[in-house]
């Protein structure tokens, strides 16, 4: 039997948990599927309480707006890496190899998981491509920065970082090489569906693991292993 995980946000994010209700739950779940249909744009509220066969305003009960939904499904998928990481280098102590283990998490956190029912990592990691970075390259960035609403995305970071800098300790760019490697993992699948021009990766079944394979050579050659 599977075991729901539950994922811990800040709490500025929404109004109500919406892992803590079944309609929030479909909210979530609905809300993946329609942004990914439509685009964040033509996405709203309206639209969605048609799908789940609600109103807007009970939707309205869990987000101010969809650009806290948004924010919410990011941040989300953060802390989804986040755990994976944690879960994969459990126990493993060379540094090398726990980088190795957290391109691989970066790569496979879009796999789906049984124990996440109501979200379909696959489709979400889409979203997370395509429109992630509407969730902070924003005019509102400083303020909501301030009130953590980005702290998980700077915790994963950090992770990543310190293990970079077990590799190399003298290493001057570990929070940049992080930032990048999580960032890559992302755009280098969407340049191969759309924007071919732009990268190395072809877009076929291996892609993934074509994109594993660079971010390893890149972090091979700028920490000299």
């Amino acid at each position: 039997m599977a075991i729901e995980i539950k994922i811990s946000l800040n709490e500025g994010i929404y109004l109500k948990d919406p892992q803590d209700s079944a309609l929030g739950r479909k909210i979530i779940q609905h809300g993946i599927l329609l942004i990914d249909q439509l685009g964040f744009e033509a996405f709203n509220f309206k639209k969605l309480a048609q799908e789940i066969g609600s109103t807007e305003a009970s939707v309205y009960r869990y987000f101010e707006n969809k650009k806290s939904l948004l924010t919410y499904l990011v941040s989300w998928y953060w802390v989804w890496v986040e755990y994976l990481i944690q879960r994969n280098t459990m126990n493993i102590t060379d540094p090398k190899k726990k980088l190795e283990i957290i391109i691989q998490s970066f790569v496979s956190a879009s796999e789906d998981n049984v124990n996440t029912e109501y979200i379909d990592e696959n489709i979400l990691h889409n979203i997370v491509i395509a429109e992630g970075t509407k969730a902070y390259k924003t005019k509102d960035v400083d303020e909501e920065n301030g009130k953590g609403f980005f702290k998980n995305y700077k915790e994963l970071i950090t992770t990543v970082a310190e293990v970079i800098l077990e590799i190399d300790p003298k290493f001057k760019y570990p929070y940049a090489l992080a930032s990048s490697l999580f960032e890559m993992s992302n755009d280098h699948i969407y340049f191969a569906k759309h924007l071919p021009k732009l990268t190395d990766i072809k877009e076929q079944e291996n892609k993934y693991e074509e994109v594993e394979k660079m971010l390893n050579f890149f972090t091979g050659k700028l920490l000299g292993f």
